[in-house]
């Protein structure tokens, strides 16, 4: 059986920092990239608010350049996906889908949360074209534009409310006859001029040329004897139903909360286990920005450094 320092598990800006600064405190890391090797941000077109860019780059370019940064340091990374832990005692066994056993000292949990979508084709199809989950890492695309955000909590209304700074118009789309938001949020949205929410309207479709995302398809009312199909015309379309963390795996051995974000100590990367750490929006949405979440990875990095040290 393979034994390693620090293994790392899911890749991304918080497991490519992770790598980075664990290579540096020569702790030897190895990295299982996970589903989806190199995180959400593959699929994100251009990131104009992480340092070192000044011209902006785009999402897949910025993860390959991290990724080559950590292996310039030694990290051994790896294509592949863990399909089961044993955190009862260290050092602390992983397997991946292959059936390849490793014991690793110390852990780093960096496997992400995923965006959920509403499972049409044309999300597919438009993805990176007009479709993102992210209004904070997208909305500045779609200044003077007209955009659409799905949804009816909080999120849906703090990405509506964000994108109306930016924007020239925002559809608030609502299945239901109601939003679900806190009262404050709704009053916000509720008020501002540009944002017009669509209750009882549920997505079925988009369109659109080469060039991307020109309008979806709406029905009102579906189901009902006055269900009505709807046209609306938008430059972008926002998903804004909720993340789902990467955490199935861990949840016999860490706590989690009613969502599925892995609960840590203190505001630390620190979990219940000695030796097992978290970084990224696995424990946290907040780390969805790319800066965040890697300043998250080399906090779990420090973590783990000190914790091998302290043995």
């Amino acid at each position: 059986m393979e034994h390693v320092k620090c293994l790392i598990i899911g890749s991304g800006p918080a497991g490519y920092t992770a790598a980075i600064y664990a290579s540096r405190a020569n702790l030897k890391p190895v990295e299982y990239c996970g589903l989806l090797t190199g995180g959400q941000l593959t699929q994100t077109t251009m990131v104009e608010n992480f340092p070192g860019y000044p011209q902006g780059v785009l999402g897949g370019q910025m993860m390959n350049d991290i990724r080559e940064q950590a292996e310039r340091f030694g990290a051994d990374i790896r294509d592949g996906i863990i399909t089961k832990v044993d955190f009862s005692k260290a050092p602390y066994k992983v397997t991946t889908e292959e059936g390849v056993e490793i014991e690793a000292d110390t852990v780093i949990i960096a496997t992400g949360a995923s965006a959920k979508y509403l499972g049409l084709d044309d999300e597919k199809k438009y993805n990176g074209m007009g479709v993102s989950a992210c209004a904070t890492c997208d909305g500045f695309f779609y200044r003077k534009k007209t955009v659409a955000v799905v949804g009816g909590g909080d999120t849906a209304c703090e990405d509506a409310l964000y994108l109306a700074g930016l924007a020239k118009k925002v559809y608030l789309i609502v299945r239901k006859p109601f939003l679900r938001a806190s009262k404050v949020m709704q009053e916000r949205v509720m008020n501002a001029e540009n944002i017009e929410v669509l209750f009882e309207h549920n997505t079925i479709g988009l369109y659109g040329e080469k060039n991307g995302v020109e309008g979806a398809h709406l029905v009102k009312r579906r189901g009902e004897a006055d269900e009505e199909k709807v046209d609306i015309q938008i430059d972008g379309f926002f998903l804004a139903i909720g993340h789902k963390p990467n955490s199935d795996v861990f949840k016999e051995w860490l706590e989690t909360d009613e969502v599925g974000y892995i609960k840590t100590i203190d505001g630390t990367p620190r979990t219940k286990i000695p030796g097992v750490f978290v970084a990224g929006d696995v424990a946290d949405p907040v780390y969805r920005q790319a800066i965040t979440a890697a300043a998250s990875g080399c906090k779990a990095a420090l973590e783990a450094e000190r914790y091998l040290l302290n043995k």
